[in-house]
């Protein structure tokens, strides 16, 4: 009924160890899927290509839970596609992480009490590129110990050859199109890696500061401002109100004096002002606030820069030389002897923005820097998604995407670091500026200087879709993997990563965007749903659950909860949770092959099937269909459950259970069920395989003999559906559920045996008498029978001899009491539900609670009910 390729059905019976050891088989087999070159990409294959690239983590990062999420999604996607018979390839490489690779190396050096600047530039490269060889890139071995399927042999790296060839292709042309500039702008500026550093670089948290309400100019012409940062004021070259703010008319255009300085500076009117927030005038600093410095192109202020490259003050007079912090006290002071403080509140709790790598609090400056002209190319990158050139996954991220590409805002691309790709300009002593391509000769002779700057990490990063594939040179790998079909990755760099991509794709291969799909994840939470963090406390390496409870387990409760754009909490408990069904899945296919489960030969006919059989069958079917269905939309989270399910609940619980009765009486009907259920337990390990890899390639390879399930077919939907049976095993299930329940409600063991009369004839329960007795531990009802309790179900009767099993006395009064208990809740819940006053003032939820109340006690009282009339008298 489903595609059993690859397969050569063993000899003799295969046997399994008793208890599955996933640290015994876990590196064993991906080494030998590599070994074998399963993960390899052909670009000359006639197959259809399906491309996805790893989001290259940092040289200098390891393994954490969000990388291993990520992966876990795009590992299972690619696995199914390979499966399909798609010629995949999961482009691997790592990023070189230019400012936080300096940093590690920068700190080995100071451990050598030396520093970069004692070795000089090009040695200190040198010494990073050694770093790199011995040290960088542990990450990849712990890929393997996920069970990546990348393409190692396709390895890449942001600043090998071919990758600096492409960003020095991209600067020139960006360059000679006029799209690349440079000019003076406000940056985020790290005063200890004495760097710009992009958005992402920069982690906001609540500090407490101070606000100082600071009062300028003196008589009618006063304004009072209010800062955190004092020390700018020394830069102020104007202060700001609305232009209908009539507390303020009179006073623009006017010249008021700032103080501790000898200057004055205007007051203008602009519209960015808030009249209703504090005073409604606001100082104005251009060359230390983003803000400030728009205004300050609006009123063609002066920009002065107050502090130097290390945040110290670099004005003349008595606060020159100090830190900024140290001004900021200093300065202060100052204004408070003079009567300028009008009010002061201390701690003042804001947002402040650190370095991601130093936690320094970040200083707005205004730098000479290298910018993208992104307009043209955000342009481009908004209209591909919005005329279904791209899709965004789940579609509500499409909004987000459209607000941060419709307004963005010039890109700063160039870093005051060492390591990274240095800026290909040149500067001649008679002010030429000469920007040099790959194939170029640099300009020589005296005074003639390249740029000292290197390019942000993103630039090269947004690269990486076609970069990798070699371009800008035509390849056979970029005609065949170009554009990737899908990209996955985290929301929260939809901005920084995702649409650098896009802007660049699209411009360098003439139109065609990097990717068809661009479908978004969330972020990995611990079970409470609050972020994982070392300062937390509740940061969690993945290395130690994969060595505790094996590498599918991991994988299986992070794909579980991989729900579209949606953040995914995860604990130790769920892992465990997940490491139990593995052990499920290894437990029943050891049972299915001790008892003779096949896959030899073709599926028998239906007419020779039980209704068992025919069941797990259509339920099989419909399970590939859903599935197939659930990978298309990215629902990992949707997927996972429907295998968990129907592995443990329906093919484990109930299929593996019913048929224990048919392989004890033997003959056809036992050779049907064994070949039916090697059947399933194939299909099913193959429907696991893309989320839990090891463990369905022991097991599988095991039942089947095939060579390997990475390169088995993906299991097809054969159409077979048989609701007749699907009916009657449903009822089945409810019958023994029913039983199970009564059984439990009278405080009786699950393996205790009691005797019972069955009446089945006449209902579909006939053909499994057998099987209700196994399920449910009931004997035959024996000489001395007597039915003290009969439970109807579906048409059939369960009569039950629970003489000597319970004390009928005591159950009747429980069984009372929890009766009264149910009345008394029915009761009230009705008496709310008439009350005309309440319902028309309760809220729905309220009233619909309710209502949900009466109907769970008009259900326990039928149960309850049925329980006491099933019992003998007293």
């Amino acid at each position: 009924m489903t595609e059993n390729a690859q397969q050569q059905p063993p000899a003799t019976t295969p046997e399994l160890p008793t208890q599955y050891a996933p640290s015994e088989v876990e590196g064993v087999l991906y080494e030998r899927w590599v070994e074998r070159g399963y993960f390899d990409a052909d670009a000359r294959s006639d197959k259809e290509p399906f491309t996805v690239v790893i989001p290259p983590p940092n040289v200098t990062g390891s393994l954490h839970l969000g990388h291993a999420f990520e992966h876990t999604l795009i590992d299972a996607m690619t696995r199914r596609k390979r499966m399909q018979g798609y010629e995949v390839l999961w482009q691997p490489g790592m990023d070189h992480a230019g400012i936080a690779t300096q940093n590690v190396v920068e700190r080995e050096l100071g451990k050598e009490g030396t520093s970069r600047h004692d070795l000089g530039r090009e040695a200190f490269v040198e010494r990073v590129w050694q770093w790199k060889g011995e040290s960088g890139g542990q990450i990849s071995g712990q890929m393997r110990r996920l069970g990546d399927g990348v393409a190692w042999s396709r390895e890449r790296f942001t600043m090998d050859e071919g990758l600096s060839k492409s960003v020095q292709t991209i600067f020139k042309r960006l360059y000679d199109d006029e799209l690349i500039y440079r000019a003076e702008r406000i940056i985020n500026w790290c005063p200890r890696c004495l760097t710009a550093i992009s958005d992402i670089e920069v982690e906001y948290q609540d500090d407490d500061g101070e606000l100082v309400s600071i009062k300028y100019g003196d008589g009618d012409e006063t304004l009072v401002v209010a800062t955190t940062r004092a020390e700018t004021m020394l830069g102020d070259t104007a202060v700001a109100v609305h232009p209908e703010d009539e507390r303020y008319r009179h006073l623009v255009g006017r010249q008021i004096k700032l103080p501790l300085t000898d200057r004055t500076i205007p007051v203008v009117a602009d519209e960015h002002v808030d009249p209703e927030f504090g005073t409604g005038a606001v100082k104005v600093t251009p060359a230390h606030d983003p803000n400030d410095f728009e205004i300050g192109r609006r009123h063609d202020l002066p920009n002065i820069a107050v502090m130097d490259e290390h945040a110290v003050i670099t004005v003349s007079g008595p606060f020159q030389g100090l830190d900024r912090l140290e001004a900021r006290s200093a300065i202060v002071g100052a204004l408070r002897a003079e009567g300028r403080i009008v009010a002061e509140k201390r701690p003042y709790t804001h947002s402040v923005g650190h370095c991601s790598r130093c936690k320094t609090t970040i200083e707005p400056r205004l730098s000479l820097q290298w910018w993208v002209k992104v307009g043209p190319l955000a342009k481009a990158a908004g209209d591909a998604v919005r005329d279904g050139q791209v899709k965004i996954h789940p579609q509500e991220m499409e909004k987000r995407y459209f607000d941060w590409v419709d307004n963005l805002h010039d890109w700063c691309i160039s870093r005051q670091l060492w390591w990274g790709h240095r800026i290909p300009v040149w500067y001649g002593p008679n002010g030429e500026i000469v920007c040099v391509g790959p194939d170029d000769q640099a300009p020589t002779g005296e005074g003639w200087t390249q740029d000292t700057d290197v390019l942000d990490t993103w630039f090269s990063s947004g690269l990486w879709p076609f970069s990798t594939l070699g371009w800008p040179e035509n390849t056979e790998s970029l005609a065949k993997f170009y554009p990737n079909s899908v990209l996955v990755t985290g929301y929260d760099i939809l901005f920084f990563w995702v649409a650098r991509m896009m802007m660049f794709g699209l411009y360098a291969m003439d139109g065609t965007p990097p990717f068809h799909t661009i479908a978004l994840h969330g972020m990995v939470r611990d079970q409470f749903g609050k972020k994982m963090s070392k300062s937390f406390g509740n940061a969690v390496n993945p290395l130690d659950w994969m060595d505790k409870y094996g590498s599918d387990a991991l994988r299986f409760t992070l794909a579980r909860g991989a729900n579209p754009g949606v953040d995914v909490p995860i604990g130790e408990d769920w892992v465990q949770g997940s490491r139990n069904f593995a052990n499920k899945i290894w437990n029943a296919t050891r049972f299915a092959l001790m008892n003779g489960a096949t896959v030899e030969g073709p599926l028998p006919d239906a007419a020779e099937m039980s209704a068992t059989d025919r069941w797990i069958l259509s339920r099989l079917n419909t399970v590939v269909a859903e599935v197939d269905a659930y990978y298309e939309d990215y629902q990992f989270a949707k997927l996972s459950d429907a295998l968990f399910h129907f592995a443990w609940d329906e093919v484990f619980d109930w299929y593996v259970e019913l048929s224990k009765t048919t392989f004890m009486a033997g003959g056809a009907p036992a050779e049907v069920s064994k070949r039916v259920l090697g059947e399933v337990l194939d299909v099913t390990l193959r429907l696991l395989h893309p989320v839990v890899p090891f463990v369905t390639e022991t097991l599988w390879t095991t039942l089947t003999g095939g060579e390997s399930v990475v390169i088995a077919p993906w299991p097809t939907d054969a159409g077979f559906r048989d609701a007749a049976a699907e009916r009657e095993i449903r009822s089945l299930q409810d019958l023994v559920t029913e039983v199970r329940r009564f059984r439990a409600d009278q405080g009786l063991q699950p393996g205790q045996k009691v005797p019972a009369r069955l009446t089945l004839d006449g209902t579909p329960f006939a053909p499994h008498e057998a099987a209700v007795r196994q399920l449910l531990r009931l004997q035959p009802e024996g000489e001395s029978f007597a039915a003290t309790a009969t439970l109807p179900v579906s048409g059939a009767t369960v009569a039950l001899d629970l003489s000597g099993t319970i004390d009928v006395a005591a159950e009747r009064k429980r069984l009372a009491k929890d009766l009264a208990a149910a009345e008394k809740e029915k009761a009230q819940a009705t008496g709310k539900l008439g009350n005309e006053a309440f319902l028309a003032k309760a809220p729905d939820q309220v009233v619909d609670k309710i209502r949900g109340r009466l109907a769970k006690a008009e259900e326990d009282i039928a149960r309850l009910q049925a329980q006491l009339d099933s019992l003998p008298a007293a």
